[in-house]
């Protein structure tokens, strides 16, 4: 009974949504383990997409211009994950290639996010 229970629960996709539940509630713990590798580094990759969005509608705001804009960005991005799974997650970097491989992860699409949000909040409030 429990496997025929099991199976119109998987069938019904109700264990996909347990899974990516899961995966959440893992990249908000402290000190997560993290069997599947690629998990971890879908993590990495959406927690920056949300950083460069985030980013862009603060550089935006305040409104930053150029060069210095830019390169902030960087360093708040590179900054802000390396302390992500290196305190938070306490993650060894080595069995994912690397501390750059990580920093790595998703950085340009997620600068391009930043970009164009940047550019969408910056042009909206302070272009006469």
């Amino acid at each position: 009974m429990t496997t025929k229970v099991q199976k119109n629960f998987e069938r019904n996709g109700a264990s996909k949504s347990l899974k990516l539940e899961t995966v959440w509630v893992r990249a908000f713990s402290l000190h997560s383990e993290w069997p599947d590798k690629e998990e971890f580094l879908d993590v990495v990759y959406w927690m920056r997409q949300a950083l460069g969005i985030i980013v862009g509608i603060l550089w935006g705001l305040i409104p930053m211009k150029g060069f210095l804009a830019l390169l902030l960005f960087v360093l708040v991005n590179a900054v802000v994950i390396y302390l992500y799974f290196s305190s938070f997650q306490s993650i060894d970097e080595e069995e994912y290639g690397g501390a750059w491989e990580l920093l790595k992860e998703g950085f340009m699409t997620s600068f391009a996010g930043f970009l164009v949000t940047w550019i969408i909040v910056f042009s909206g409030l302070h272009y006469e």
